[in-house]
């Protein structure tokens, strides 16, 4: 048990070990004892004792020496960074080998020879130029071999083996369509409370269905039969052995069934992304599938009040949600929030336990959440995105469009003087309802004026709006600046007199309103 602090031992006992300065190094080819001075000793020490202790060395000398060894066959290793930490992990001294597999494993699809040389054996796949697997491979082990050739060999009967049962695997699941494999799902659980996969894909199907009527008609036939066909590669023999191929065996699948090519694309699709900054899917009924089941997935858990709690979110609700906003942006679908969670939960049923209205907020709020952290994370100030959604957060993408506006015109000195008018108008109208303004009422010429102002340029903003253009409704609003200061500077709103009073109120409470069309302005004033 090697402990110190500089050179001096630091002087503690665990279990039947007492801290001392000497260690040893690698436990077959330098396992003797030897004394350490400080840091930078024992890393070169450890060196000297076959052992490279240092991470990111040890990182980049396994990737130096697996490129050389795929380059001994005039080959490239493919390149996997996630595969590569792992392996510096699992040695202190990389020496790889290139080993060979039977050429007719390459008929299987890449996908299978790669999971099944890096998820199990934590093999590096070969390519070509053209980025064709070929038939090699590249093991590391963590200790020098005499006889790289008997080396290898243990490595390939090992692989050989993996790949043998692969091969019958694949050709065993194609003798079965995927349409013939959805009574399975009977028998595979989606969630306790929430039913089986068999009744996931239905509502999968419903959902893929209405959110392609209102975001992509032209996808609504594939979009909805991919959606039925999705999960069905769950219950195949490859994906038993091979998790992470879920989809990407049901393309192949699926092709093999004679499905439409953009059906099966959909279906390896629907599972993007994986991981957060991951690909979105590459086809828009992918993304109405991918939406379906993530939809399916909150409002089920919501539903049960199953919700993320601290660090725990057994069902990925956060990843999920994560998911359906970048693909919602990525597609620039317009789509009611709202409307496709209340669609979702209703497709439950009586399987829910939480109120319908309580479950809708609920899983909005979520994603609302989830929506301000990604953006903020990526430098949006938070005041501009509070600003859009604590009004408004329903269509992602309109949501979007209002906060860019906002910033491209926030830097302008009259924004943060409207801005700041804006909090006032918010202080002094408070939650009052805007009424009925009767300009007879009306007894300063400020009030005449504001009012002119205001009637003229809502005819043009209110349409802008409707065409979703924000910065040219933000520029129209900025023109009732001086307007706004003038009332304030000659005008008691909170009179004595009650009808002068309501009707001032609704004056203002009008512009309330009008500026709300955008977001809350006061959100971004620093006066």
């Amino acid at each position: 048990l090697l402990a110190l602090f500089g050179r001096q031992i630091v002087d503690f006992s665990f279990n039947d070990l007492t801290a001392s300065d000497t260690t040893r190094g690698h436990r077959f080819l330098a396992p003797e004892e030897f004394k350490v001075e400080g840091y930078e000793h024992y890393l070169r020490s450890l060196r000297d004792h076959e052992v490279i202790a240092d991470f990111f060395e040890r990182r980049k000398e396994t990737e130096r020496r697996v490129r050389e060894a795929a380059s001994e066959v005039g080959a490239e290793i493919l390149d996997d960074r996630d595969l590569l930490d792992t392996v510096t992990n699992l040695v202190e001294l990389p020496v790889p080998v290139c080993g060979f597999f039977d050429r007719k494993f390459l008929e299987l699809p890449p996908e299978i020879l790669i999971s099944a040389m890096r998820e199990h054996q934590k093999y590096f796949a070969v390519i070509d130029g053209g980025g064709e697997i070929l038939p090699y491979f590249i093991a590391v082990n963590n200790t020098r071999i005499p006889d790289h050739l008997n080396g290898a060999a243990g490595h390939e009967r090992v692989l050989r083996a993996r790949l043998e049962d692969a091969f019958f695997f694949y050709n065993d699941d194609r003798q079965k369509k995927l349409e013939e494999r959805l009574s399975e799902l009977n028998g595979v659980t989606f969630q306790a409370q929430l039913g089986s996969m068999r009744e996931k894909t239905a509502r999968m199907e419903e959902l893929a269905d209405f959110l392609a009527d209102r975001a992509a008609p032209d996808e609504q036939a594939a979009a909805r039969r991919a959606a039925r066909l999705a999960k069905a590669d769950l219950v195949t023999d490859v994906v038993g052995e091979f998790p992470s191929l879920q989809g990407v065996m049901g393309k192949y699948y699926a092709l093999t069934d004679g499905e439409d090519k953009r059906i099966a694309q959909a279906i390896a699709d629907h599972y993007r992304p994986a991981r957060a900054g991951g690909e979105i899917p590459s086809t828009a009924a992918g993304a109405l599938v991918g939406l379906a089941d993530r939809f399916d997935t909150l409002a089920g858990c919501f539903g049960i009040g199953e919700k993320p709690s601290g660090a725990a979110d057994p069902y990925g609700l956060r990843r999920h949600s994560l998911a359906l906003l970048h693909i919602i942006a990525g597609f620039n679908f317009t789509l009611s929030l709202r409307d496709c969670v209340s669609r979702a939960l209703d497709l439950y049923g009586e399987k829910l336990t939480v109120p319908r209205k309580k479950a809708t907020e609920d899983v909005i709020d979520f994603i609302r959440g989830r929506f301000l952290n990604d953006l903020t994370s990526k430098g949006i100030p938070v005041a501009a995105v509070e600003a859009v959604t604590s009004v408004d957060f329903d269509d992602v993408v309109s949501v979007r469009k209002r906060i860019d506006a906002l910033l491209a015109i926030s830097g302008r000195e009259t924004f943060d003087l409207i801005a700041g008018s804006f909090k006032r108008l918010i202080n002094i109208t408070g939650d009052q309802e805007p009424g009925e303004i009767n300009p007879e009422l009306f007894r300063e010429e400020a009030e005449d004026k504001l009012y002119e102002r205001y009637r003229d340029i809502k005819k043009e903003v209110v349409p802008l709006v409707d065409r979703e253009k924000f910065p040219e409704a933000l520029e129209k609003i900025l023109e009732m600046k001086d307007s706004i200061d003038y009332f304030f500077d000659e005008v008691m709103v909170m009179s004595e007199d009650r009808d002068l009073r309501r009707n001032r109120l609704a004056l203002l409470s009008g512009i309330v309103t009008l500026f709300l069309l955008i977001g809350d302005f006061s959100k971004m004033s620093s006066l």
